[in-house]
């Protein structure tokens, strides 16, 4: 893979963990939500994995907890603007 799509990669990475981590640090989002948004951030952050790999297991986490009719509206919106960052993400 190029440099450069290795760099627009971390890149896209990086914001979706940052658009993330505000809500796992945001005390109006339930602590459900909270728990599974860090769990999300902590695998994009496993070395072991490809980069690729971090991505889609923190969608597939993402996608199922954005179901939860408890969610603020506003945590939904800002993981799906989070989800499509890491959909960009190509290995």
């Amino acid at each position: 893979m190029s440099s450069k799509k290795q760099q627009e990669n971390k890149e896209k990475m990086t914001s979706a963990i940052g658009t993330l981590q505000g809500i796992a640090d945001s005390t109006i989002t339930p602590r459900n939500i909270r728990k599974v948004v860090k769990d999300a951030v902590t695998m994009l952050h496993d070395e072991k994995l490809t980069i690729g790999v971090k991505a889609a297991n923190a969608i597939s986490i993402l996608d199922e907890v954005s179901q939860d009719p408890n969610m603020p509206s506003f945590a939904r919106v800002t993981i799906w603007s989070a989800v499509s960052h890491l959909e960009a993400i190509r290995d």
